[in-house]
């Protein structure tokens, strides 16, 4: 089986190594090397977090959705 594990560097590198499925929290978590899941739900009360959104109970990522936030942050950032 392939691993989903997915990693920050391959995010700002090649926008098409995102998984063509929705992402979860955790896969956040993994992303960005973040403590827990909570630092996820902050941005998403914050509102400074990638758009996410509910399917039933449970949060989701679209891919393009968390790759433009990325991109957002970078051009946002010092040169």
């Amino acid at each position: 089986m392939a691993s989903r594990r997915l990693a920050l560097a391959d995010v700002v590198a090649e926008p098409h190594a995102l998984p063509s499925r929705y992402l979860t929290p955790e896969d956040l978590v993994e992303m960005f090397d973040l403590p827990s899941v909570e630092t996820v739900y902050q941005w998403r009360r914050k509102r400074t977090g990638p758009r996410g959104f509910r399917v039933g109970r449970h949060l989701r990522f679209h891919p393009a959705d968390v790759r433009a936030w990325v991109d957002s942050l970078r051009e946002g950032a010092a040169a």
